[in-house]
């Protein structure tokens, strides 16, 4: 439990668009992500509001491959 009030936390951010989609991704998938989605999750909430906004948004490429399909999941949600 407090692994995902700590994400939640994580997940409030300075544009509201990444608000949305970021507690929209945690109700409907942060539960059923594993050890390695949960790590992709954690590096790409490591990334600037703009960056990570511009990669959801399909605008700015992902520079690991490996965050691909956590990035997925952003996108869709």
């Amino acid at each position: 439990m407090k692994e995902l009030e700590r994400a939640r936390w994580r997940c409030r951010r300075g544009l509201l668009e990444l608000d949305i989609i970021l507690q929209r991704f945690m109700d409907q998938h942060y539960a059923q992500l594993g050890e390695n989605e949960l790590w992709q999750f954690e590096m790409l909430l490591s990334q600037s509001d703009n960056d990570l906004w511009d990669m959801i948004a399909a605008r700015k490429t992902l520079a690991d491959d490996r965050l691909q399909s956590v990035l997925k999941l952003l996108q869709n949600s």
